[in-house]
């Protein structure tokens, strides 16, 4: 029985046909995946204004000494609070819940001052330079922005002490009349007592500011000559009046009779 073998030649025409269909057909188009709406992403939360830091309140009232003294680097105002017992006056009025802001600055703020500034003072201008760091009113970091110029402090108030206070953004400057300061953060907040670093030593305009110009001398007036007082009639008819010095002579010389003057011309 012989074997009928089959021609390759079909086989190739279907597979051509096949290419030729899978050619023809268009493909399927992905799915796309569904879109969805893009939005802004959400800005970060606003650091607040000088934020407190660490410490936190303690049940007593406040002691700026206390504060200080924890906060470290602030050896020399220390100092000075306590030798013009400026921090005494403050921890008896926070004894007393009165609500103060001071403004404290480090040791390198005062290592800044040209060489003998402290020295030069007497004992009321160094309390007064303490007091002047001192507001007598409580102010957190956002109530900076709504204050009314200039703050009055403990060393007083009006055109001897002005320190006006601005913002920009999250900025707090200080501006004294002789420096502009900045605040750098909170060292002590607890709604009775605020405590801020700053950058400088707040000098006083009335301590270190330019001397007052003496005043210039008023100038002289010049001299007038004297006039002589006119004389009044009365003056005048007594003038006429009066007789002449040749009347007065003549009137004056005794009178010698008529016989006199012959006898001596006859000797």
């Amino acid at each position: 029985m012989s074997k009928q073998l089959l021609s390759p030649f079909p086989l190739l025409l279907i597979f051509l046909h096949f290419i030729t269909i899978s050619a023809q057909s268009p493909a399927q188009a992905p799915a796309q995946a569904p879109t969805t709406p893009i939005f802004p992403p959400p800005a970060p939360p606003a650091a607040p204004l000088l934020a407190p830091l660490a410490l936190a309140p303690t049940t007593n009232s406040p002691n700026i000494y206390t504060i200080l003294k924890k906060a470290s680097q602030f050896s020399t105002f220390l100092q000075l609070l306590k030798i013009t017992q400026v921090g005494d006056q403050i921890n008896i009025q926070l004894s007393k819940n009165q609500r103060l802001t001071v403004f404290a600055p480090p040791d390198n703020a005062f290592g800044n001052l040209k060489s003998g500034t402290l020295n030069k003072l007497t004992d009321q201008q160094q309390s007064e330079l303490m007091q002047f760091h001192v507001l007598t009113s409580f102010f957190s970091g956002s109530q900076f922005q709504t204050v009314s110029n200039p703050l009055p402090t403990e060393a007083g108030s009006g055109g001897r002490f002005p320190l006006n206070v601005t913002t920009s953004g999250n900025s707090v400057n200080i501006t004294t009349g002789v420096v502009n300061a900045t605040v750098t953060h909170t060292i002590y907040s607890d709604n009775q007592l605020a405590v801020y670093q700053v950058d400088k030593v707040l000098l006083t305009y009335d301590i270190f500011g330019p001397p007052t110009p003496a005043a210039a001398p008023a100038p002289l007036k010049p001299l007038k000559p004297k006039k002589k007082a006119p004389s009044s009639d009365a003056d005048a008819d007594a003038d006429a009046d009066a007789p002449s010095e040749l009347e007065s002579s003549q009137e004056s010389a005794p009178v010698l009779p008529s016989g006199a003057i012959d006898g001596i011309h006859s000797i």
